[in-house]
């Protein structure tokens, strides 16, 4: 079935599910898995508030906080999954598809940030985009919702 999954993270609750299951499906299915992340650029405009010069060069905490969710998600992969990992500078939504192509990739698997209609119109949503324009099946994952519409925490018993 699936051979070649990418699932893609950014350090929500979402994406943490997403990352479950895709782990579970390449584990399943004895299937490559690329976990991929997208360093997002700080806005133009957060360099130009006061004490933003205090806060050294944002890009780059961008970039190693990125890194960090990339190693924790690639620790959380059984030792029987292969898996690589990809960090792009780039957009996301256009990074994602170039990817998929790159990657020669069977199946998407990310989560759905939830971020609601109106925000979602005004920002875009990367999942939107990618569902929409993929050329291969997208998995989207909800992370789990209390009656209030949050994201519930997980237990462990």
């Amino acid at each position: 079935m699936f051979r070649n999954i990418l699932v893609a993270i950014d350090g929500s609750r979402d994406a943490e599910q997403a990352l479950g299951h895709a782990i579970d499906l390449a584990s399943s299915l004895h299937a490559k898995l690329t976990i991929f992340s997208a360093v997002t650029s700080p806005p133009s405009f957060a360099y130009a508030t006061p004490g933003a010069a205090a806060l050294g060069d944002l890009g780059e905490q961008a970039r190693e906080e990125t890194e960090q969710i990339v190693h924790a998600a690639v620790e959380r992969v059984p030792p029987d999954v292969s898996v690589t990992s990809v960090i792009k500078q780039e957009p996301a939504k256009s990074a994602l598809l170039e990817q998929i192509v790159a990657g020669e990739h069977d199946l998407v698997v990310m989560g759905s940030r939830g971020r609601g209609a109106v925000r979602s119109a005004l920002l875009g949503s990367v999942s939107h985009h990618v569902l929409h324009h993929s050329d291969v099946p997208v998995l989207i994952v909800h992370a789990a919702r209390d009656a209030g519409g949050q994201a519930a925490a997980e237990h462990s018993v």
